[in-house]
């Protein structure tokens, strides 16, 4: 007898198939509960090299033993007259025809389960990208030494930026995951306002030259721990412990969550006195508070000196500087900070071209002007792609594309800052403007209470309702708002500016020159009689290169051929001009002023010209869909200029029923409506400002004006 034969009278044959096919059937069996049970990625695998392997002594059971009446015996002590091979064969058969049937059911379920999920093949996809989330919270300092929560905050820290570098991994932001320090919350609670499905979490113990550090990824649906380790090293090199751990992570997320190919960002090394000196101070200028960044100044000037090589210190350094700008949370003149901020940043570039914070400092540097914008965009946009977690550069370019004319832009980037790091504090006030600009009031208010329910310390919450207020129109419950601002925190130069705004709105123009904003008291002293003394400091600012106050109180004392000289003196053409002296979310109230200028001294080639660039930004914001009061007032005078009274009024009209006023009588503030002085419908809209400040006013528990913008008390007989 033949082998073949042999193998085929022994079933040595059946039982390699059956045991085929069955195994086929099990592995798909496998594939469809390893989601349910949340089985790891290798556990199929290990299944099928099993299996695999099992093949083996399956044949070798099947050639050397035979199944009897008496039970299993060896082939060799088997008599061939009572052999029952025959039988066994027809029972293998069986189970063969059993198995492929199982399969063939298994397959027609899973293509008619295909067939029915392409329709809905984008949810999957949504779903998809939506499950490959993460928040990295501040890991918990374990340590005796309440100091070393700088350094666990820096471990933190570099986690997070070596997984933002992940592009396929959506990582909550920095400022959001932090707003969780010290606090018990629910992991499902945090992963709902975060937006993410999976948490990183640990402590870090420090004692002498050793350190233990523990980590633990989470799933947020269920608080299952997906992985967990612990590390203890000893501290010769914490930047090479940083990368380690990261490495780690991302490794165990790429099995769970990640394509191939994670690259994590390795921290920049210096000594761990320079190291720690630059988390503080890197956390002192996140709080974007004037007392606090002055400190961080100081902390990183000690990093310098311990350290001139270390890139890091001197980019934080150039930020610092900038922010200290009076138009920011400081005192220095803002081109001086400017000036002097570049100075470091140059430097940290010198010693690193790929350091992330270094561009997005020079972006910040560039983001003045519509000029230079375009820089400040290139520069950003390299910050992000080295690395994308850098939240200041989102916030940043944002504030660049607003200057060429992007507000579209600025807002999907604020949309996503929303999104990514709700509690990101630099852009809230930012997202409620834009927001607001684009008549997105609903959802500039549930950004507000998102904020609130996980951040309800935040004074700046007062300043986001004052600002949701005045955008409304409602200036007197915008000045409610923006005195308990002051309250609770030191004012900023973006909560100087809205109160000042509010405080104009109602005619307290004595509080503006003591209290507000130095970009308001030049209005302010012209409108209490100190005209003279307004001119001369608005003529500062225009030379340091602010010059709208100076064209709009020289228009209103009837010096338009001040701005003449003035702007032709400096700039040859009136596109030059506009290159450093764009419009904004409100129209181009600037080049209004010019506009008038021209018309009075009877230039119409520059009056055309100016007109056109006004035109232009119109259209650019009518095209974007920008929808906010201002900048219906703003159509008014425009139109107004023109001559083209019926629009002027409508748009004047529309302006007004949503709470405009001019804050005094408005032929005066705007001389380009004295054309329109005649016309009865005109008067009617006199009337209704006047009545939107005396609304105001009462708020405020201030008198009301009369038709001359006099407080009427002072005018009464029983004075």
């Amino acid at each position: 007898m033949t082998l073949f034969a042999e193998l085929s009278r022994r079933n040595v044959f059946r039982v390699g198939i059956a045991y085929a096919v069955a195994s086929w059937v099990m592995l798909q069996i496998v594939d469809v509960i390893s989601p349910i049970f949340e089985l790891p990625a290798w556990a199929p695998k290990l299944i099928f090299v099993i299996l695999a392997i099992g093949l083996v002594p399956a044949l070798i059971f099947a050639w050397a033993f035979e199944l009897t009446p008496q039970g299993i015996k060896k082939e060799a002590d088997v008599d061939r007259s009572g052999s029952i091979v025959h039988q066994t064969g027809r029972k293998l058969n069986y189970i063969i025809i059993a198995s492929l049937a199982a399969a063939v059911a298994l397959l027609l379920i899973d293509r008619q389960y295909d067939n029915a999920a392409e329709p809905a093949q984008e949810s999957v996809a949504e779903t998809s990208s939506a499950e490959k989330s993460i928040a990295v919270l501040p890991f918990v300092n374990m340590s005796s030494d309440t100091e070393q929560e700088f350094f666990s905050d820096g471990i933190t820290e570099e986690i997070l930026n070596s997984l933002a570098s992940e592009k396929s991994l959506k990582v909550a932001g920095r400022t959001s995951s932090f707003a969780f320090k010290g606090r018990n919350d629910d992991l499902r609670r945090i992963g709902d306002a975060l937006g993410v499905d999976h948490i990183l979490e640990g402590s870090v113990r420090k004692a002498g030259a050793q350190v233990r550090i523990t980590a633990q990824l989470i799933q947020v649906d269920n608080g299952f721990h997906l992985w967990s380790e612990t590390y203890d090293r000893e501290l010769t090199d914490v930047f090479a412990i940083q990368d380690e751990i990261a490495n780690e992570i991302l490794k165990q997320l790429k099995s769970q969550l990640l394509a191939e190919g994670a690259v994590v960002i390795e921290a920049k090394r210096t000594n761990p006195v320079v190291y720690d000196l630059y988390l503080r101070a890197k956390q002192r200028i996140y709080t974007r508070k004037g007392s606090e960044i002055d400190i961080a100044i100081s902390e990183l000037d000690k990093a310098i000196q311990l350290d001139p090589e270390y890139a890091p210190a001197f980019a934080q350094r150039g930020i610092a500087t900038m922010l200290m700008s009076e138009q920011q949370y400081g005192a220095i003149p803002h081109n001086e900070s400017n000036r002097r901020g570049k100075r470091f940043v140059d430097q940290a570039l010198s010693l690193d071209e790929n350091l992330a914070e270094g561009w997005a400092a020079l972006g910040l540097y560039y983001a003045r002007t519509p000029a230079e914008a375009e820089f400040a965009i290139d520069h950003l946009t390299k910050a992000l792609s080295i690395n994308p977690n850098l939240i200041d550069a989102a916030n940043w370019l944002q504030t660049a594309l607003q200057l060429v004319g992007d507000f579209k832009g600025s807002l999907e980037i604020l949309v996503d800052i929303a999104e990514r790091d709700p509690l990101y504090r630099p852009a809230f006030a930012n997202a409620m403007m834009t927001f607001n600009a684009f008549g997105k009031q609903d959802e500039a208010e549930a950004l507000l209470q998102r904020i609130e329910a996980f951040d309800s310390s935040n004074p700046d919450l007062f300043l986001a309702r004052a600002i949701n207020y005045m955008y409304s129109g409602r200036n007197g419950e915008g000045l409610q708002q923006m005195e308990m601002r002051r309250e609770f925190a030191e004012m900023s130069g973006v909560a100087k500016l809205f109160l000042s705004a509010a405080l104009t709105s109602t005619m307290q123009y004595e509080r503006a020159i003591e209290e507000g904003s130095l970009y308001w008291r030049p209005l302010a002293l012209y409108e209490t009689g100190q005209e003279d003394e307004g001119i001369a400091m608005a003529y500062e600012q225009a030379t340091s290169g602010y010059p709208e106050n100076l064209f709009s109180l020289l228009n209103r004392s009837g010096r338009s051929g001040d701005i003449v000289g003035f702007l032709e003196e400096r700039w040859p053409t009136i596109a030059t001009f506009a290159s450093e002296n764009g419009g904004d979310e409100f129209g181009y109230s600037i080049m209004a002023e010019v506009a008038l200028a021209y018309s009075r001294v009877g230039n119409q080639e520059r009056f055309n010209e100016a007109m056109q660039f006004i035109d232009r930004q119109s259209s650019r914001l009518d095209e974007q869909g920008v929808d906010n009061f201002i900048y219906s007032g703003n159509r008014a005078i425009e139109y107004a200029l023109l001559g083209d009274v019926d629009s002027a009024i409508s748009q004047l009209q529309q302006a007004v029923s949503r709470g405009w006023t001019t804050a005094g009588v408005p032929t005066d503030v705007v001389p380009a409506f004295a054309m329109l002085a005649d016309d009865p419908r005109f008067k009617e809209l006199e009337v209704a400002m006047l009545s939107n400040i005396n609304r105001d006013r009462a708020i405020v528990g201030l008198p009301p004006m009369n038709a001359k913008y006099e407080v009427e008390a002072y005018l009464s007989p029983t004075d």
